[in-house]
């Protein structure tokens, strides 16, 4: 091996030890408020959803290794800031509805769950009975 690879695969090394100590904001900040929706909606919500839209996110072991941890808690942190179900109370009822019909219009285009997130989160997958109980729940909502 030439010197000069040595030199090079050592500085990736460093580098690659170096940027774990990159703080990544991994807290789950205190629930505020439960949605209120049929057992059968919340249990999709949870399984499908709460990861990235709620405070109670669980950080599997790979968002503890940089540069993956970047790009998880990213998008968690932007989950949470366009629909947080964990602050769903502090919606008034208006944008409540917003909400649930704009999470039916992302199901139904199979823009949520996220094609990329699904490899390593099969249980955020949605199924064809999965989709129906969220435009249900949407349909539903706007009855009311």
């Amino acid at each position: 091996m030439k010197p000069g690879a040595r030199w090079t695969i050592a500085t990736l090394g460093v580098a690659a030890v170096a940027i774990q100590f990159v703080p990544v904001d991994r807290t789950n900040p205190p629930v505020e408020g439960a949605v209120f929706a049929p057992a059968e909606v919340e249990s999709v919500l949870r399984r499908a959803c709460y990861d990235c839209h709620s405070n109670e996110t669980n950080w599997p072991w790979y968002s503890h290794v940089a540069p993956i941890s970047w790009l998880t808690a990213h998008d968690v942190h932007e989950g949470r800031d366009a629909l947080n179900f964990s602050t769903w109370s502090a919606l008034d009822r208006k944008a409540q509805l917003d909400a649930i019909g704009k999470s039916w219009e992302e199901v139904q285009d199979h823009d949520m769950p996220p094609w990329y997130y699904l490899p390593l989160h099969w249980n955020a997958h949605l199924s064809s009975e999965d989709r129906a109980v969220v435009r249900g729940w949407s349909l539903l909502a706007r009855q009311r």
